[in-house]
């Protein structure tokens, strides 16, 4: 018997084998499995079919174009999640430690900014321009935040207004989202993907993706705020609307 939840992992095959919990994940519970003899990761949410269906396609579109990106293992029916619950390929690597590591992320963040202009909105969601005049959106509600702080993020977003957009990773900063060798920089976690304005992923360690003083600015206080929004109100939501300056 699965445990509560996981009974669809079945539907991978009579030979799938749940082996342990991975840390990192938040939202969802994420363990290695195997398929097919295989190390693979399932992921289980309570994602919509709608939002899984934009982020298991968007992964499936970036594989083709040539990025190092999980890539859902189809049930043997040919779904590629049930019940909230997603098999993704498994990404052998590690984290970047030196700039020059990430200057290979940001060169792979860039990459995929440019792959994916005038790609449809995660279903549900928003970006950051959007929130300045919208209240809520998927995880976003502005209306839970002090109206000073939702004043303050609105000012950072606005400084975004007009620039185009395209899918953004959403948490590339995070060293436990990226798997780099020799050869390739790849992203894991797609969960928190959706279409905004590329500056969102590019506030990097060091400076990595070489912005200039005032781009960074820009970036970085859109980057605090969204997280602020996006978390509220936890205790790392409350420090990141704290680094948001008022305008």
């Amino acid at each position: 018997m699965w445990p509560v939840g996981w009974e669809a992992l079945d539907r991978w095959g009579d030979d799938v084998v749940r082996i342990q919990p991975l840390t990192g994940g938040v939202a969802n519970d994420v363990w290695s499995v195997r398929v097919g003899g295989r190390p693979a990761v399932g992921r289980l949410g309570a994602r919509s079919d709608a939002d899984l269906a934009w982020e298991t396609g968007l992964m499936r579109f970036l594989d083709r174009a040539g990025l190092t990106v999980p890539v859902p293992i189809p049930t043997t029916d040919g779904r590629l999640f049930v019940d909230g619950l997603v098999v993704l390929t498994y990404l052998d690597g590690g984290p970047p430690e030196t700039r020059a590591d990430w200057r290979r992320v940001a060169g792979t963040l860039r990459e995929l900014h440019s792959l994916t202009r005038d790609y449809p909105q995660r279903p549900g969601w928003r970006s950051s321009t959007d929130l300045l005049h919208a209240e809520t959106g998927t995880k976003v509600d502005l209306g839970a935040m002090p109206a000073e702080g939702v004043a303050r993020c609105r000012a950072a977003w606005a400084r975004l207004t007009g620039r185009p957009t395209c899918v953004v990773h959403g948490d590339s900063n995070n060293v436990g989202n990226v798997r780099m060798t020799a050869h390739q920089v790849g992203l894991i976690d797609w969960d928190e993907a959706h279409v905004d304005v590329p500056d969102l992923d590019l506030v990097l360690p060091d400076n990595a993706a070489g912005l200039d003083e005032r781009a960074y600015d820009v970036a970085a206080q859109a980057s605090a705020a969204w997280e602020a929004a996006v978390c509220w109100d936890d205790d790392y939501a409350v420090r990141r609307l704290a680094e948001v300056r008022a305008v």
